[in-house]
């Protein structure tokens, strides 16, 4: 009887050893705000972790409480450096690739930037993932492969007609992701995000609320009118699905979107950061865009649906208002010390 009890307790614990295995993540642009929380979630929970950075965007505050766990390592190197990625990428199991130009707009005054800093940098990340023998790749893509569609939740499965430059790099990317993993036999997993936030955020509409306010506590500029409406995702529940859809999908490549089943307005975020700063709402006058976008090749109003995800047992925290406010809170702490 003790014999059985000890074999049974024995057999458990190699289960739990098996279904928590431990693996090596490369994360390329691992210093930024998203991959950041990357870095956090797997080394709690045991993995070995490998950040490739160049920390244009990204800083070392936010992985330094990393740095001297023996199963961390940082590179400061280049994505477009495919050398240096085979190298970094030898007995890897999974390969996050994060690093793209993070500003939107930033075509308005450089068109190539998203080509330069999101296509060429995917080809890179790719052909060192073939190079490797890296068998898993999960990609950063966003909303912008959508472009402008009617205001409903977006499956996957619909139309792609980016209107910007940085939609139209994130597609290439998945183009390039689904024909070198059917090619060579690696699978790849693209997520199309909605809007992120939270903690170590350094740009977006809330972050530029509260410098504006902090600036001017008695005026608020709003670039469109406000009516612009989309969906906030909090950064957890985005490591959460990622992760969750890594260990779920079989296919060699597979697309999932990964958003709130809510939405909310740039008006709604504006008043959500008035409250945040302790100013009253009457206190402060909104200064309105004239148009219904903030600057040509922003989609002004989007909805994904996450049911693909939903169906295999994910589900998002956060609602978008929620996502915001705690983001906004996270911000103001880290913009007043």
């Amino acid at each position: 009887m003790i014999i059985g009890i000890e074999f049974t307790w024995i057999l458990s614990l190699a289960i739990r050893k098996w279904w928590h295995k431990i693996s090596t993540y490369a994360i390329v642009g691992g210093a930024g705000f998203i991959g950041s929380h990357f870095v956090d979630n797997l080394s709690k929970n045991g993995h070995r972790v490998i950040v490739i950075d160049n920390l244009c965007s990204g800083t070392l505050d936010r992985i330094a409480s990393h740095v001297k766990n023996e199963h961390f390592q940082f590179i400061n190197g280049e994505a477009s450096d495919t050398s240096l990625l085979v190298e970094a990428f030898k007995d890897v199991d999974t390969v996050i690739h994060l690093a793209s130009n993070p500003d939107i707009a930033a075509a308005m005054s450089n068109p190539r930037i998203d080509f330069q800093q999101g296509t060429i940098l995917s080809e890179s990340v790719i052909e060192a993932v073939r190079i490797s023998g890296v068998k898993t790749i999960l990609y950063a893509s966003g909303s912008g492969v959508y472009g402008e569609v009617a205001f409903k939740p977006i499956m996957e499965t619909d139309q792609l007609l980016p209107v910007s430059p940085y939609g139209a790099s994130k597609l290439a990317g998945e183009a390039l992701l689904s024909a070198y993993a059917y090619m060579f036999d690696f699978r790849a997993i693209a997520f199309r995000f909605a809007n992120v936030v939270g903690p170590r955020q350094t740009h977006g509409v809330g972050f530029d609320f509260l410098n504006k306010l902090m600036k001017n506590t008695g005026e608020l500029e709003i670039l469109g009118d406000g009516t612009q409406s989309k969906s906030y995702i909090h950064i957890n529940d985005i490591v959460s699905g990622v992760l969750h859809a890594e260990n779920i999908s079989t296919n060699f490549f597979e697309v999932y979107n990964i958003s709130t089943p809510d939405f909310i307005s740039v008006l709604d975020i504006a008043e959500i950061a008035v409250d945040v700063m302790g100013l009253n709402l009457k206190d402060v006058n909104f200064k309105f865009g004239t148009s219904d976008r903030g600057w040509k090749g922003d989609v002004p109003k989007i909805l994904l649906s996450s049911e693909k995800l939903i169906s295999t047992g994910w589900n998002s925290t956060l609602t978008s208002a929620e996502a915001i406010r705690a983001s906004l809170k996270s911000m103001k702490l880290n913009l007043t010390k």
